[in-house]
Formats: structure tokens, sequence, C-alpha cells
């Protein structure tokens, strides 16, 4: 990324200004040099439309700044895609706040087919976060997207915080910077408050909202986690892997000894076990192809980018190699989970599986969640 000298600090986070690459960090188009009071595009756009855009950070930079939430006393509010739980979780988030309370925001809830059991859904997120290093206060459900969920979630901040400052964490593409947008318009009741209480001079890329006179809501930039398979991807191909309205599951009866590709990007061997069905979710718009076990590696060969796509034909050369890993099921009702793409349930048991995914993209299993 370009940055411009060192004088040229945005007045309203305190980032360097850059203005080379409108996704990074402090870009302001090159003419806004010459104004008075110099501001990225990111503050400009909360100032003038209340509106804050998401910014990725290194992971070191992101763990830089969070760490300094551990020397406050506030709330943190951790989002993450509920369709890609493990990708858009920021494992070291409890050894960086301290002990200030965590609840947990499960976003993206429109995404799921109606006969999900948010109940269950809540109870596993809560475990799987606690297994992951993370003790949570409390899980919500939302989508930014339809409002859903949000009258839950306003009371709940406001009785977690009990009088302190909030931060909104999370990583990218998890939806952050439009639930945000949403409790600005939803709680500030009018929409220019925002611009007239603007308040600069926060530090290192975090976004001052006010709450009150006292108060204030922190949006802090999203890291980008390795885990997300949407690094490897264009995008173009981000958009077809990316679910934008109620996932319709898909059933195959397969056999042992069959193979399903999602896409070019994963694939799914059944191995052994009794013939029984395999509910697919994942977005409307991925293709699932079914092969035998014996063709998969020839088929992969000769089609990966055409027939077996994303990625696409010009973008095959930057995907990464698919790595294997067997699984052995043992419970009944099981999800097989790739992180970013979605989840395969399998019904019946005993049964042995095979699952191949790049490298830094693992595969997880947990009981059905539908």
């Amino acid at each position: 990324m370009g940055r411009i000298e060192n004088d040229y600090i945005c007045q309203g986070c305190g980032v360097a200004i850059q203005t080379e690459n409108k996704h990074e960090a402090g870009y302001i188009p090159a003419s806004a040099l010459k104004n008075e009071t110099i501001i990225c595009q990111r503050c400009f756009r909360l100032k003038h439309y209340n509106e804050i855009q998401d910014v990725p950070y290194s992971d070191g930079d992101f763990l830089k700044m969070i760490s300094q939430i551990s020397e406050t006393t506030s709330l943190i509010v951790k989002l993450v895609d509920i369709f890609d739980f493990n990708g858009s979780f920021i494992k070291s988030l409890q050894r960086l706040t301290g002990n200030n309370p965590i609840i947990l925001i499960g976003n993206k809830i429109d995404l799921l087919p109606k006969s999900t059991n948010l109940n269950r859904l809540k109870q596993w997120m809560k475990k799987e976060a606690a297994d992951l290093g993370l003790t949570v206060q409390d899980v919500f459900l939302v989508s930014a997207k339809t409002g859903l969920g949000y009258t839950e979630v306003k009371s709940a901040i406001e009785y977690y915080r009990n009088g302190q400052d909030v931060y909104v964490v999370g990583s990218t593409n998890v939806g952050k910077s439009t639930f945000i947008n949403y409790l600005i318009n939803e709680s500030v009741g009018e929409k220019d408050v925002i611009t007239t209480s603007y308040f600069p001079g926060t530090t290192l890329g975090f976004i001052e909202i006010p709450l009150d006179q006292k108060t204030a809501l922190y949006d802090t930039p999203g890291v980008v986690n390795r885990s997300q398979i949407t690094h490897y991807l264009s995008q173009e191909d981000i958009k077809v892997i990316t679910p934008n309205k109620e996932i319709k599951p898909r059933v195959y009866q397969l056999n042992s000894r069959q193979t399903l590709y999602i896409g070019g990007l994963a694939r799914f061997d059944f191995i052994k076990g009794n013939r029984q069905s395999f509910t697919c979710y994942f977005a409307n718009q991925i293709n699932i192809h079914r092969t035998k076990l014996d063709h998969a590696n020839n088929l992969y060969n000769e089609h990966l980018g055409k027939l077996l796509s994303p990625p696409n034909e010009k973008d095959v050369k930057n995907y990464p190699a698919l790595v294997e890993k067997t699984i052995k099921i043992a419970e009944d009702r099981v999800d097989i989970v790739f992180p970013g793409l979605g989840w395969i349930t399998l019904s019946g048991v005993p049964a042995t599986i095979a699952v191949h995914t790049p490298l830094d993209v693992p595969v997880s299993k947990r009981k059905a969640i539908i």
C-alpha cells in the first residue's frame, strides 16, 4: 500500500493517510489532500452519511489495536458469520481483551433454512466458543441485512455494558459495518446526531460513536482471518460462494465410494458406509458435482476451472492444492463444515469420509444444527 508521508494523519481515526488503495485503511482521493481538514474516506462516510465502512488490517496491526482494550473497562461485542463460524472466529480475543465481558453475536441468520433449531444453534455457538478459549456472557442471533434480532441485541448491549464503553470486533466479511450502521440509525433516533456529535482524535483506526455524554461505541477494523477461503478467491468467485438469500438444502443419495465436488473448491468422499442421504448447505449458486471416487482425481485434473468452478478458469493458478483428511463418523446426524463455504449433513452411521480442502482451511465436524 502506498503511504503518504507521516504528516498526513486522519483527523477522525488517527490512521496514516494513503491515496492508492480504497479498500485499505486511511484511503482518500489524492485531490482531498488539499482540504484544510484531512479525514479518511471511512471517517468521511461516517461523518456525512452515518455509515461505517469496514477496512481490513493485517493480523499484527489488529492484535496491537485490540490489546489496548484490555486496559479499558468496557463491553466487547464479538460478531461472527453464522455461515462461517470457525473461519470468522478470532481465537486470541479473550487474551487480548482482559477481563471485560463478551457477548457473541451470530450474524446472517436470514441465510439459514427456516427449519434451523435456533436454540440448539445458540447452545452450540456458546460451547464452540468455550472450546476455542472464549467465555461469553450470552449469545444472540441477528440479520444485519433484515434487522431480525436487533431489538433483543440492543437491550442486551445496554444491560451488559452497565454504563461503560462498547467495542465491536470481528473479522472481515462478517457484516460488522452493516451491524453498526443499523445500531447507529436505530439507537440515535435522528440521523444527524452522529454528524453533530462526531468526535475526532481516536487512535489506530478505531472509530468513536457517542452513546451518551460519557460513553461511546467503538468500531474496530476487521481482522483478516487466514482460515477464510475468500483469501484465495477473486471478487467474482466470492460472489458465487457467498449466499445472498435463504439456503435451499440439496440432498444426494450416495453409495460408498462416491464423491461430491463443491465447485472446484473442496471435495467430499464417501469412503465407507451404508447408502444414505447427504444434505448439502451451500450458496444456491454453487454447483455441486457427483462422481465415482475412482474417477475423482481425473475429473479434477481435467475440469478444474471449467465444469468444476469456482475457482474460475483464469484464477485456477492462484488456488492452493487440496489436502486430504479422513474422518470417521460414529455419532448420528453430523455436520461436516467447510469454512467459508457451508456444510454437509450425514444421517447414517457408522461412516468413513475423506474431505479435501486447502491446508489453511481446515474442515471440522459438529452435531447437526438442522
